[in-house]
């Protein structure tokens, strides 16, 4: 039988203070963002949900890795243990070795198979199966504090298997792009990944709900990729040049270097 809730949660977290009223130009500022990015980039497809065991499965090996060779590792995964949705404990039950060599086209999969055979077996131990369907029952704080517990899984996992998935609950990835994005706009305060996605979320309207939250970052991350890349990013043709200091002043120090000498 599946364990009590006292034993899967703590209360130990505090409340949060309540946060001080957004003045217009603070409430309106993601909201401005997106419907820039979303003239510029059209709507972002409908994320195909799946459930939270999956996303997590997913978010673990895709770190630091292109989307397409993350679905590809989740296929090789189904096809190598005949495994899949509802039925992933044929990976757990795997050697680390047997994991790795399935997963071997993803970033660091010398790190990333002991923790995702780790993970599975905590969730086991924890809960008495395999499977996260349990965690729909929780408020969505606990459910990520109790991710969190196992090898690998950080905020920006968590975040995702709570956004992305079944669970569907009001979380902001904040991922390698994300932060990037969220950085060079000064959104916020320049901090780490947990900070900024504390921050942000005071930003985000009352009427944004989990399938906003998603859409916000798809097209965040489709920014990043396209125009605001790490190296060489095209701040001429960014939508968001008129909000970001940093591409105002990538194109001024620019501008600088071509004036011809006399």
């Amino acid at each position: 039988m599946p364990a009590e809730a006292p034993v899967l949660f703590s209360d130990l977290t505090p409340e949060p203070e309540a946060p001080r009223p957004l003045t217009p130009e603070q409430a309106d500022k993601l909201p401005h963002i997106h419907r820039l990015l979303l003239k510029h980039y059209g709507k972002p497809p409908e994320r195909e949900l799946w459930d939270p065991l999956t996303q997590l499965i997913y978010s673990l090996l895709s770190s630091r890795t292109k989307t397409p060779t993350s679905h590809q590792v989740m296929r090789d995964l189904e096809r190598r243990f005949q495994a899949g949705p509802g039925h992933w404990e044929p990976v757990r039950d795997a050697t680390v070795t047997e994991i790795e060599h399935a997963i071997s086209i993803v970033t660091f999969p010398e790190q990333k198979a002991p923790h995702l055979k780790a993970t599975l077996q905590g969730i086991t131990a924890r809960y008495g199966s395999l499977t996260l369907d349990f965690l729909a029952r929780y408020k969505t704080g606990k459910i990520r504090d109790w991710l969190e517990q196992f090898p690998g899984v950080g905020p920006n996992t968590s975040a995702a298997v709570v956004n992305f998935s079944t669970l569907r609950r009001q979380a902001l990835c904040i991922d390698a792009h994300h932060l990037r994005v969220a950085q060079r706009l000064c959104i916020v305060p320049r901090a780490d990944a947990v900070t900024t996605e504390r921050r942000l979320m005071r930003l985000v309207p009352e009427t944004w709900d989990a399938a906003m939250l998603d859409e916000h970052h798809s097209l965040i991350k489709l920014h990043a990729q396209t125009l605001c890349t790490f190296s060489n990013p095209q701040c001429e043709n960014c939508p968001l040049l008129k909000l970001c200091p940093t591409g105002q002043r990538n194109l001024a120090e620019l501008r600088l270097t071509t004036i011809p000498l006399l």
